[in-house]
């Protein structure tokens, strides 16, 4: 597709309460699609609210918010992700959205910062965990896995992400490329000032300087040496609509942004507020770019450098890793091969898939 309207959806989550966070992110999606957008892209873990009060309390008190956080987490498939597939679908609409995945292992309990990805026709079209949380978040998160990078085809072009500082890993961000990124989505958890080190990060506040802070750079660098559009989105959340256990850690300023590949302000960010970011993407400017310098052709040096993406997903059983396979898959080939969906859940078992 030459051109496309996308949006950035800089709105709050109603911090800690899913039900109420998942009522405002469809009423969004309709909104973007009246607006003509054909992609929305929510900020990271947006339900139901990044942890500002992560590796910041004493053991009790963090474990007790960590059980209200297993209670509103989101299992992918669920009731949850219907609700959002509805919207998608009757929206038209392509949905990325940030949240706090509970793990669908049988008997597990870790939490994931997941991206989840919806087509507009309202299918799963897969997800994307963190492969390694930051500081204090390991505390809070699992690590993703060699499975979570990935990118996904939709009608509108080829869609990835990363997360926050998943952005500052060099191979990961080859990887992408790659796979054939064309639109990437970078989800963050707020915006910062870093006057010395990552260690003294404050909540960037109006009239201070809005280039203190890693992620204009990481994106723009992003878009550039990718050749990829790039809509981040940053989570901002009213000072007043969060805990005061949140104060030590409270970056939530917004400051989302929409950039063109070669790392060009397409919308500059916004921050302090509630605000829906838009944005045509004009395939034209990735074809200038790529003819400047293309990743993946006159610029790449394989014989001299090489990328080798390994590992196996991370699994607690020695052998044959297990899969998981949504039931809508197995009917979908079933239909499309002609065959009895018990014999084809037969033939997956045989072949190591979770049913």
């Amino acid at each position: 597709m030459d051109r496309v309207r996308v949006a950035a959806a800089q709105v709050s989550p109603v911090y800690l309460d899913k039900e109420a966070t998942l009522d405002k992110a469809c009423k969004t999606i309709e909104e973007v699609s009246r607006a003509g957008a054909r992609l929305v892209v929510f900020s990271e873990t947006f339900i139901p609210g990044y942890p500002y009060w992560r590796g910041l309390l004493p053991i009790s008190k963090w474990s007790d918010l960590m059980v209200e956080y297993q209670k509103n987490a989101v299992r992918i498939p669920s009731g949850d992700t219907d609700i959002l597939c509805d919207a998608a679908r009757e929206a038209d609409v392509v949905v990325v959205m940030g949240c706090t995945e509970m793990t669908d292992r049988r008997g597990g309990g870790t939490l994931y910062n997941t991206i989840l990805f919806i087509g507009n026709d309202g299918r799963i079209l897969g997800r994307h965990r963190k492969l390694m949380p930051t500081h204090g978040e390991r505390t809070v998160w699992g690590m993703g896995d060699i499975t979570d990078v990935r990118v996904f085809d939709t009608e509108i072009g080829v869609v990835g992400d990363l997360v926050c500082y998943e952005h500052h890993m060099s191979l990961l961000k080859a990887a992408m490329a790659i796979l054939g990124e064309e639109i990437h989505c970078g989800l963050w958890p707020g915006w910062w000032v870093m006057r010395r080190h990552p260690g003294a990060k404050e909540r960037y506040r109006p009239g201070e300087d809005t280039h203190l802070c890693d992620i204009e750079y990481a994106i723009k660098e992003y878009a550039f040496e990718t050749q990829t559009f790039v809509i981040s989105v940053s989570q901002y959340v009213p000072d007043d609509a969060l805990p005061d256990y949140c104060a030590g850690f409270n970056i939530a300023a917004g400051g989302s942004f929409i950039v063109n590949p070669a790392g060009v302000y397409l919308a500059e960010p916004i921050f302090d507020k509630e605000a829906i970011l838009y944005a045509e993407l004009d395939a034209d400017d990735r074809r200038h770019t790529k003819a400047y310098f293309d990743a993946l052709g006159h610029y790449a040096r394989w014989d001299l450098l090489r990328l080798d993406l390994r590992g196996e997903p991370l699994e607690p059983l020695a052998g044959r890793p297990r899969r998981q396979i949504h039931p809508e898959t197995i009917q979908e080939l079933a239909e499309r091969y002609g065959i009895e969906e018990e014999k084809l859940e037969e033939v997956l078992r045989e072949l190591g898939f979770d049913l």
